[in-house]
């Protein structure tokens, strides 16, 4: 009965509008008031010591490299890389998209902000070259999802913090379901473009391959220097996102100079308020997450689908389900925070492997950045072509059921994700 008026209230809060930080505390202190026994002080306390775990400084210094590469002429000189290499492939500007980012994931750790920082540049470029706009948005919002499953990525950090997994294997957990999950969206791609005729790009030249590249190393550098660190131990995931972000300021500086130092407090300002954001959901997630666990929740929910005998099969179906419901719904970290505290130890008691858990629950993530109501892809899209919601939930459909046929794939092959942490000695 608690559990029912507690999510309940919640998503009576959010129903009516309600930001989500907001509706979390509430829900908790209207609870506190007249149910549970639970000391103020004790929550308020909760509410301090969720925000001063180290592991957490790495969701700002991620937003704050990511924000540093879309202000700069990073995503430009990746998509021009991209470009030579697959663009003469069949559906030739949807495939570079596709590749573009699959690479601008791997430095940003942002889903929306890889839809920005490509689709601003490759949508108006596939449309004057006669792409029909479903197509050319479709690629771009859903290949944007590779954002929060191809590492750094922030549901990453924010899911290991929940579940004091670790973020290194984490990472390295995504990279293999990553490429597939590329290689997957560009089969699409590539199919959509063969049935309808679509245009590619004329095949280009070795030296223009080089040119290309020598442009965009130090972009791509990002990628050595954040996975590569982490895999050496030379610094834990948290010094990654301090180091990237550095670097990332300094070739947008004095590499490429596509800032100066006028727009440098722009950058720290959006990059403060999107951590603010997502510090305050944290807040009022964790303190949620205690009053559950005071009242024996988790505890009486696990035990009750231990009982149920649905075995590990059972179980992830009934995980699948419930996060695609609720990606309909809630943003990621949102859903991360409030529900990883209860569905982790039922998974934990069943024998499901906790970093597999986690690339599940990313890919979940993922798809629900392209799901409406409140898909973020589909709004980054939807500005970008000023196209309305519907016609765009509507062009992601043959890349959203590429993404559930990989969810399927990576939910029941952990070896898919498990191999590579496992071989490099992290597990």
């Amino acid at each position: 009965m608690n559990a029912a008026i507690l999510f309940g209230l919640l998503f009576l809060l959010m129903v009516v509008g309600m930001p989500i930080g907001v509706a979390l505390g509430l829900t908790v202190f209207l609870f506190m008031g007249v149910l549970a026994n639970v000391p103020l002080e004790s929550v308020t306390l909760k509410m301090m010591s969720a925000v001063e775990k180290f592991e957490l400084l790495a969701i700002p210094f991620f937003i704050l490299a990511g924000n540093f590469l879309t202000s700069g002429g990073v995503a430009r000189r990746m998509i021009r890389f991209a470009n030579v290499m697959v663009g003469h492939i069949t559906g030739g500007l949807g495939m570079t998209a596709v590749a573009a980012c699959a690479l601008f994931a791997a430095v940003s750790g942002s889903s929306p902000a890889t839809v920005l920082a490509i689709g601003s540049i490759l949508i108006p470029a596939m449309l004057k070259q006669g792409f029909p706009q479903r197509f050319a948005i479709g690629t771009v919002a859903s290949a944007g999802g590779l954002g929060i499953l191809i590492p750094p990525s922030i549901v990453m950090v924010m899911y290991a913090v929940t579940t004091n997994s670790s973020i290194g294997a984490l990472f390295m957990a995504g990279v293999v379901p990553g490429i597939v999950l590329t290689l997957m969206l560009a089969a699409t791609t590539w199919w959509q473009a063969k049935k309808n005729h679509f245009p590619k790009q004329p095949k280009a030249s070795w030296r223009e391959r080089w040119e290309a590249f020598r442009d965009a190393i130090w972009g791509l550098m990002l990628i050595l220097i954040v996975m590569g660190g982490i895999y050496a131990g030379i610094f834990t995931a948290t010094e990654a996102a301090a180091m990237s972000a550095v670097y990332a300021a300094f070739i947008a500086l004095y590499v490429y100079r596509d800032l100066t130092w006028r727009d440098v407090p722009r950058v720290f300002i959006e990059s403060a308020n999107m951590a603010s954001m997502l510090f305050f959901i944290i807040s009022g997630a964790v303190v949620f997450s205690f009053i559950l666990t005071s009242e024996q929740i988790p505890q009486m929910l696990a035990q009750a689908i231990i009982d149920m005998g649905l075995g590990q099969i059972g179980f992830l179906l009934i995980v699948n389900i419930l996060l695609l419901v609720a990606g309909n719904l809630m943003e990621p970290s949102s859903i991360i925070l409030i529900l990883a505290p209860i569905l982790f130890p039922v998974a934990v008691a069943l024998g499901i492997d906790p970093i597999h858990f986690g690339v599940v629950v990313t890919v979940n993530m993922e798809i629900g950045m392209i799901t409406p109501p409140v898909g973020l892809n589909l709004f980054v899209a939807s500005g970008i072509t000023r196209a309305g919601l519907t016609e765009v939930s509507v062009s992601v459909l043959p890349w959203l059921v590429t993404m559930l046929l990989f969810l399927i794939l990576v939910t029941y092959w952990p070896a898919l994700s498990l191999w590579l942490p496992r071989a490099l000695g992290m597990m």
